[in-house]
């Protein structure tokens, strides 16, 4: 039958012009249901066809949705075979320059293909199917999806549905799906198969997705798979119905379609799956595969290793030793049907071990017991190859046959045994074995000296950071072979187990003094355990905060800590513990203790000196407004007094009652005070009462006797002049020659001794 249909090719190639074919398929839709299946998709004697079916929809012009297709483009992978489409036929040619979406609601789903893949609400199917009888045990087809569904965000949500459907003739089973990924239940969909898209959905089993197809690709769809294979084990003698089906899905929107590769029908026998590195199940080094190809009846067999006959291989099964390309010849009695299989085998070499190894603990107590962490013997025993799987077993036997393996491995006792078997497994569970014999170290270590550091990092607390490799290490490994690495620990438990490592820049957690283990490594073994002390050197001398010092009218002043400490330090290069400063500035000492640690005392020198009064400002004569302001020179912080005990830092006092004062002027830095200054502040009495009680009998001006060289005029309204005194007078007593004058207001003009000219106005009162 093959060969027949070859012929009805050529003969269709040799009457169509060849530019019609422009590198894209051609295909012609008036093939029937018989010629598509015998003449296009079977390519074997192996199995009787009948019973032929094709249904899809008739569009205008007669143009079905199903056809034979040719192709001569390098581009897409099948020279020809059957395409079923949601759309006419035709519209997969290429090439893909224009969208394929056409159909309509009237052209119906298919209710088999909805319940193979659990989905509803179908359109436009179209069904290829035929009854089949196969002579051996395996049938294989191969086949490309494609679609326009694969476009933008689409292959997140949305595919088409299609099916390879099977089942023995006259079955009530529900039909077998063989449309699906290799060796899995899943349909192949667009929504199965693609890659990344990007911001919506990650790629799906993007190793089956062939590509986004550009506008010069030979078919007129955006995406398709790559090829597929679909396969199935049958029962040789019994009948069977296969049906081929695609139908839109949800609505009739953006088509798809099925290509079948001509004469990939074929019926064979099944020898058992390939084994490649591919596939991640390669036969491991050693290892023997039989591949079985027993089909029922009186045959014969001949068996192949790249394509050469193996001699005397022509029993049912064949024992493979080494990689190769395995095939088998069945002739099926009398039949003429010659069934073949095949299987690729490919060989994955032992992982390399290093057998025997060996693993050295510490003891922490000398007892000849200990733990041990066997991983840290997997980079020995792998050489180091990290890809490989590593499992500890007490035995070879047990290794060998996977039972009683250590459950846990970082932390076994050798009271437990002190020989152990590495089980070394790559990654496609080819397995080797190694020796790993456990040994206790016996290297001594010295007794270490305590690691002492001062506390200078914030407050005086008992705890800071010690850096392990240059403050510890160094002396850890002081006279110990080369090679060795050091590692530190807050328990020696964790030491023996190395587990919970402190950090290389580690802050006691114990404060002034902690005990820490210092684990020697030689590799992944124990050269050895060592307690380390860390002590904590705290250093706060008192009276070290920062003092300000004050030089007075330039008089060098002495300035100095405690002389109790073990060295000194100035930032004027000064080595005593006082110093003489003789200029203002800042100075520092620096202090350092028996332990070497070392603090601090910040001094400020300001110049300062005592005031020098260059004037007072005296406003009076103002009732209680009366003020006296001392102006002062200096380069001081100065405050003011009137008594020499109440003290003010303004230089002005106010209110001031009338009377006699001494200024003073104080140096708030301990400089000194000036001299007091004598001032008067004078003022008039607003009224008098002549009566003779002995009060306030006399109007006068108190203290006008300070002011020698001041004269009084004292005037009625009407400008008289009543009296005139000078500055030792008493007073007056509101009489003018003898007689005593009314209650009214009387004026005055105070000529002072610097000439100033006070006038003014009081009430006699009677």
């Amino acid at each position: 039958m093959i060969q027949r249909a070859k012929a009805r090719f050529y003969w269709i190639f040799a009457f169509i012009p060849t530019g019609l074919f422009a590198q894209n398929i051609q295909v012609n839709d008036t093939y029937s249901a018989q010629q598509l299946v015998q003449d296009v998709l079977i390519d074997s004697p192996c199995a009787n066809v009948s019973n032929f079916a094709v249904s899809g929809d008739t569009f205008s012009a007669g143009q079905q949705s199903f056809g034979y297709f040719t192709n001569t483009s390098p581009l897409f992978p099948f020279t020809d075979g059957i395409v079923l489409s949601t759309a006419r036929a035709v519209r997969a040619e290429g090439p893909n320059n224009n969208l394929v979406d056409e159909g309509s609601t009237s052209w119906a789903g298919d209710q088999d293909l909805e319940q193979a893949l659990g989905i509803g609400n179908t359109y436009n199917a179209t069904v290829l199917e035929f009854d089949f009888t196969p002579l051996s045990s395996q049938i294989s087809f191969d086949y490309i999806f494609a679609s326009e569904e694969y476009s933008g965000t689409a292959p997140c949500r949305y595919s088409d549905g299609f099916a390879f459907l099977l089942k023995p003739v006259g079955s009530s089973q529900p039909y077998q799906n063989l449309a699906v990924l290799p060796n899995t239940n899943t349909p192949v969909l667009v929504t199965t198969v693609h890659p990344e898209i990007s911001g919506n959905c990650p790629a799906i089993n993007e190793q089956y997705f062939g590509g986004y197809n550009d506008s010069a690709y030979p078919v007129n769809f955006n995406g398709q798979t790559v090829v597929l294979t679909a396969k199935a084990t049958v029962i040789p003698g019994t009948p069977y119905h296969i049906k081929l089906v695609i139908a839109d899905e949800e609505n009739i929107r953006y088509d798809s379609a099925i290509f079948l590769g001509g004469g990939s029908f074929s019926v064979g026998t099944d020898i058992g799956p390939d084994r490649l590195f591919a596939t991640n199940n390669p036969v491991c080094q050693g290892d023997t595969v039989t591949l079985d190809a027993t089909e029922s009846g009186t045959n014969t067999y001949q068996w192949f290793k790249n394509s050469n006959p193996i001699p005397g291989a022509t029993n049912a099964t064949y024992t493979v030793t080494d990689s190769g390309t395995y095939t088998v010849d069945v002739n099926l009695g009398g039949t003429g049907c010659i069934a073949q299989g095949e299987a690729v085998i490919e060989y994955a070499a032992l992982p390399v071990v290093n057998d025997p190894t060996v693993l050295i603990q510490c003891d922490d107590n000398n007892d000849g017991i200990s733990t041990f962490d066997l991983t840290k013997a997997n980079a020995v025993v792998t050489f180091g190859d990290s890809s490989l799987g590593v499992t500890y077993y007490p035995s070879l036997t047990d290794a060998q046959n996977g039972t009683d393996a250590i459950a846990n491995p970082t932390a076994y006792s050798n009271t437990l045994g002190s020989s152990l078997v590495a089980k070394v497994e790559n990654g496609f569970g080819c397995a080797n074995y190694a020796t790993v014999n456990l040994q206790i170290a016996n290297n001594a270590i010295a007794p270490q000296t305590p690691v002492s550091i001062c506390d200078a990092d914030g407050p005086e607390d008992g705890s800071t950071s010690f850096t392990f490799s240059t403050q510890v290490t160094p002396q850890v490994l002081a006279g110990l072979p080369a090679g060795l690495s050091v590692s530190y620990f807050a328990s020696s438990s964790d030491a023996i187990l190395g587990q919970n490592p402190l950090p290389d820049n580690f802050t006691n957690t114990v404060a002034l003094q902690q005990i820490v283990y210092a684990l020697i490594v030689n590799g992944p073994d124990c050269y050895g355990i060592v307690p380390v002390t860390l002590v904590v050197n705290t250093f706060n001398p008192s009276d070290f905060q920062d003092e300000i010092v004050y030089l007075c009218d330039n008089t060098p002043v002495s300035i100095g800590v405690s002389a109790s400490f073990s060295a000194y330090l100035w930032n004027t290069s000064e080595t005593s513990n006082s110093i003489t400063a003789a200029t203002s500035g800042s100075y520092s000492v620096t202090v350092t203790d028996a332990n070497g640690c070392s603090a601090t005392k910040n001094f400020t020198v300001i110049a300062s000196q005592v005031a020098q009064i260059t004037s007072v400002d005296i406003a009076d004569f103002s009732g209680n407004n009366n003020t006296i302001t001392v102006n002062v020179t200096g380069n001081g912080a100065y405050e003011y007094s009137l008594d020499g005990a109440s003290w003010q830092d303004a230089n002005t006092f106010s209110p001031v009652s009338p009377g006699e004062y001494r200024v003073y002027v104080r140096d708030k830095n301990g400089c000194g005070t000036t001299p007091p200054l004598s001032v008067v502040v004078l003022d008039y009495p607003r009224f008098f009462t002549p009566n003779g009680d002995g009060f306030n009998d006399l109007w006068q001006i108190k203290n006008l006797f300070l002011r020698q060289g001041a004269t009084l005029k004292i005037f009625d309204r009407y400008g008289k002049l009543l009296k005139y005194q000078d500055a030792n007078t008493n007073g007056w007593d509101g009489t003018y020659n003898g007689t005593a004058l009314p209650a009214t207001d009387y004026w005055f003009v105070l000529t002072l001794d610097d000439r100033t000219i006070v006038k003014g106005h009081f009430s006699l009162k009677r």
